[in-house]
């Protein structure tokens, strides 16, 4: 009986040092000297600390996950700006063209004024669209064709003949009119070759100007594409004076003058486009349907770009 309760005693020492190991963190293992792995896992815990301070508690951030807006919305800013200008410029485009018509009609109402014998060039600007009237006789010999040009739908060629004045009158270019293409020889429209003093009644125009569009003239083979009148009163030796000779709008009468081959003039008349007022609301028109788009944009909210995260701050 003793020595079974000696055993029994001697069995539950060896325990309680085991457990008084444990708790003061002395067991470890024999062969390499370190506690055991429960003890190397939960013996400093992050939550043992009581002033551990946890992600979740910290209150949420918005973060912005990219830029809202990029260049792309100066480029739509500068669009509105841009057709506002425009339409502006076409508004100050209006009224000098406004102001150009009216000038130029009230030329064209006025009696025809006799040209006189020699005519001052820097002038002419001053009595663009003057109704003017002259005599002379037509070189019918240093005849010019311009074209092709368009007339009713028909091609054909604009006749440019230089006008020798009696005197001390110098000579002058006249745009005589139209004539079909069929009938470009001379030989195949005498009866639109007047001999003799004529009389001739148009309107005296500025040199015209010469667009990025048109081929250059050769003067050499006798090919006209445009009146370049300096090239063309040098060609004939005549003064840079231009009229245009005109008639009143008759459509029998044109079409007899189509058939004979006689120049069909012009109508004494201004023919100058005026369409900057539709010019103004198609800039204006832009100009506020693309602020209404920019201001969609700026006021839209950003998706995907703003998203709600707990955010450590001593992350």
């Amino acid at each position: 009986m003793t020595k079974i309760a000696q055993a029994l005693l001697r069995r539950l020492s060896s325990q309680f040092q085991a457990i008084s190991c444990v708790q003061k963190k002395t067991l470890a293992c024999p062969k390499c000297g370190q506690p055991p792995l429960f003890q190397r896992r939960f013996a400093h815990t992050p939550a043992d600390d009581p002033n551990f301070f946890s992600i979740v508690d910290n209150p949420p951030n918005l973060v912005k996950s990219g830029k809202r807006h990029g260049p792309g919305l100066i480029v739509l800013a500068l669009i509105p700006l841009t057709a506002f200008a425009l339409g502006t410029w076409q508004v100050f485009r209006l009224r000098w063209k406004t102001e150009l018509i009216a000038r130029l009609e009230d030329r064209i109402v006025r009696s025809p004024l006799p040209l006189p014998p020699h005519i001052d060039p820097s002038a002419i600007k001053d009595f663009d669209h003057r109704r003017v009237y002259t005599a002379g006789q037509l070189r019918h010999d240093q005849e010019m064709l311009i074209g092709p040009r368009m007339h009713d739908g028909n091609n054909g060629y604009l006749v440019v003949t230089p006008l020798q004045r009696g005197g001390n009158g110098s000579t002058v270019l006249v745009n005589r009119g139209w004539i079909p293409k069929k009938l470009k020889r001379q030989i195949d429209r005498k009866d639109g070759l007047p001999l003799g003093e004529v009389t001739v009644e148009g309107l005296l125009r500025e040199p015209w100007k010469k667009n990025m569009f048109t081929p250059e003239n050769r003067p050499e083979i006798g090919e006209f594409y445009f009146p370049d009148v300096e090239q063309m009163a040098k060609v004939t030796k005549s003064q840079a004076v231009w009229v245009e000779e005109t008639m009143e709008p008759d459509l029998l009468k044109a079409y007899d003058r189509e058939a004979k081959g006689i120049p069909i003039g012009r109508a004494a008349e201004v023919n100058l486009r005026n369409n900057h007022t539709q010019y103004i609301f198609t800039w204006y028109a832009l100009s506020a349907a693309t602020s209404i788009m920019l201001w969609m944009v700026i006021k839209k909210p950003p998706s995907d770009i703003v998203r709600r995260v707990r955010q450590n701050k001593e992350w």
